[in-house]
């Protein structure tokens, strides 16, 4: 059988009539300049539909993909005339931090005229607040992204577009974000106190345990998904017994189970391993049986990283304890 070509890959795309193979998404990725052009030169004879449909393949294939990379095409489509192209366009820069992609992004994020691109812009500016915050990314590039988000936080746009922006702020460490998140903490829109939630997680800040510990049993499960989750990012070890009580509720919320199980494998303990390790016993569903073992693969993890940070704080105290007895020689 002779060997897929690219050109042969873009006349299946031109063909609306056919599916789009799984075996045709690899080819996409990583293109050659010469590659990107032929894209890019039958890109406008495809239709308004194929296209979001080969995006939306291409989404989901780098979710399940770690090896392939569709940042080529992202760039390029970041300009298209389509707006829902525009939002699919910076999903398949969701791995990506080059700092040129910052101007564009801001640019989108703050004067597109179709909601979806915004949203998507806000999502992955908060990736590059987190670089900023990691100091891979210059500071006063930084500061003009959160600037831009606050802007939008306090303005009267799109409140669903300023949720995003808050949650895309919870990366940062500068001194207003506590404030912003305190006030959106303190609304009564469930939707807000959500956001606040998942921007609280981000903040790595144990200043939010409290708050967070105090939404797990709330009434709207947006709430309960969005605690759990923050519960698990700031290791809250005292959220662990509230997450197994919500776990034997039978009418508890799918998303809300996931995100309780997935926070208990971050926090560690051996009440939660026993809890793990009982459900993937009793569990026959393939999907969910591959999730909890991922679950109890990131507990390992987790509580290894704990045991050698331990370990390394345990032999910075014994060099400690040498230097000052070597001074105490010396007097």
């Amino acid at each position: 059988m002779a060997e897929l070509t690219f050109q042969s890959v873009l006349d299946h795309l031109l063909d609306s009539k056919k599916d789009i193979p799984q075996s045709h998404l690899r080819h996409y990725s990583d293109l050659d300049p010469k590659s990107l052009r032929l894209f890019l030169d039958i890109w406008p004879r495809v239709t308004p539909e194929r296209k979001l449909l080969l995006l939306d393949h291409l989404l989901s294939h780098l979710d399940s993909d770690t090896l392939v990379s569709y940042e080529d095409i992202g760039r390029e489509l970041l300009r298209d005339a389509d707006g829902e192209i525009r939002a699919r366009a910076i999903g398949l820069l969701a791995e990506a931090n080059d700092p040129k992609l910052v101007p564009p992004l801001l640019e989108i994020f703050l004067t597109d005229s179709v909601l979806a691109p915004r949203i998507e812009a806000a999502n992955l500016l908060g990736e590059f607040v987190l670089l900023g915050e990691l100091e891979e990314l210059n500071e006063a590039m930084q500061h003009q992204i959160e600037d831009a988000l606050i802007s939008v936080i306090r303005s009267e746009e799109n409140p669903t577009l300023r949720r995003h922006a808050l949650e895309a702020l919870g990366y940062s460490s500068r001194e207003e974000t506590v404030n912003i998140l305190e006030s959106a903490y303190q609304r009564e829109d469930p939707a807000w106190i959500a956001s606040a939630l998942h921007a609280m997680g981000r903040s790595h800040d144990n200043r939010w345990n409290d708050s967070v510990v105090s939404k797990l049993l709330d009434n709207d499960p947006r709430i309960r998904f969005a605690a759990a989750e923050a519960a698990g990012e700031l290791v809250i070890e005292e959220a662990s017994p509230i997450m197994l009580q919500m776990l034997e509720d039978e009418e508890e919320d799918d998303d809300v189970v996931s995100a309780a199980i997935w926070s208990l494998s971050q926090i560690g303990g051996e009440d939660a391993r026993v809890y793990l390790l009982n459900l993937l016993e009793q569990t026959e569903d393939e999907e969910t049986i591959e999730f909890l073992e991922d679950a109890i693969e990131n507990l390992d993890f987790n509580e290894e990283l704990n045991h050698f940070d331990l370990l390394s704080l345990n032999e910075d105290d014994e060099d400690l304890d040498e230097v000052e007895d070597l001074d105490e020689d010396e007097k």
